[in-house]
């Protein structure tokens, strides 16, 4: 179901197809604020979920139970762009605020909520879209830095599940990685102790700003 590529330097991309069926929206939902957190943009997770539930709700309205539809997520340092792509050309209907139908009132969440939204035709049909921003933040932009080293790392060292955002694999990844750069800095003839001590010192100058864990509390599986 998951797919990840990067698209740019400071621009990642998560697709993620799925079949239009109720029993999916709380796994694209899960999904969403696994991959927000690896993001280090949680701080969205509320609102990127509930415009993908107010999507992915309206592909299974409207267009039809069991449709073949795709969630993509695109992330730059402080804005989230959720597209959710179906066969169907037919665009979404606006209503006024106060109509009682229930159909189209997604659309004035999605306005209150969204720095920008629209649709699009695409060549097998449309992408209903959202853009969601944040101030900029620099422990944000660390951390992005950081999901953006490993990703790179996860390929040199041929592991695909190094670049997904679970939990275990990117711990193994991260630590990985820092095994590897104490065995350079060593190589150079640097005291590794001594790294690890700076970054250490450099982090706790840091550590008000970086107080909120960027990934939920890890629960068992």
């Amino acid at each position: 179901m998951y797919r990840f590529s990067v698209t740019k330097p400071h621009q990642r991309r998560c697709v993620l197809p799925f079949t239009a069926e109720p029993p999916q929206l709380a796994l694209l939902r899960h999904t969403v604020r696994a991959q927000l957190a690896a993001w280090g943009m949680s701080p969205l997770a509320d609102e990127a979920q509930l415009a993908v539930t107010e999507l992915a709700s309206n592909v299974i309205k409207h267009v039809g139970e069991g449709t073949a539809a795709t969630l993509v997520l695109d992330v730059d340092a402080d804005q989230l762009r959720v597209e959710l792509h179906d066969k169907s050309q037919s665009e979404p209907r606006w209503l006024p605020a106060g109509c009682d139908e229930e159909c189209g009132r997604g659309l004035h969440l999605l306005v209150g909520m969204a720095a920008a939204w629209g649709t699009i035709r695409t060549a097998a049909g449309k992408a209903v879209w959202c853009e969601l921003a944040l101030p900029p933040d620099e422990n944000r932009r660390r951390i992005q830095r950081a999901m953006a080293v490993m990703e790179t790392y996860g390929r040199t060292i041929d592991h695909p599940a190094a670049r997904l955002p679970r939990r275990p694999v990117l711990e193994e990844s991260a630590t990985s990685l820092m095994v590897d750069l104490l065995h350079w800095a060593a190589a150079q003839g640097l005291d590794p102790d001594d790294i690890l001590d700076r970054a250490q010192t450099h982090f706790e100058a840091d550590l008000p700003a970086a107080c909120a864990p960027p990934y939920p509390a890890a629960r068992a599986e």
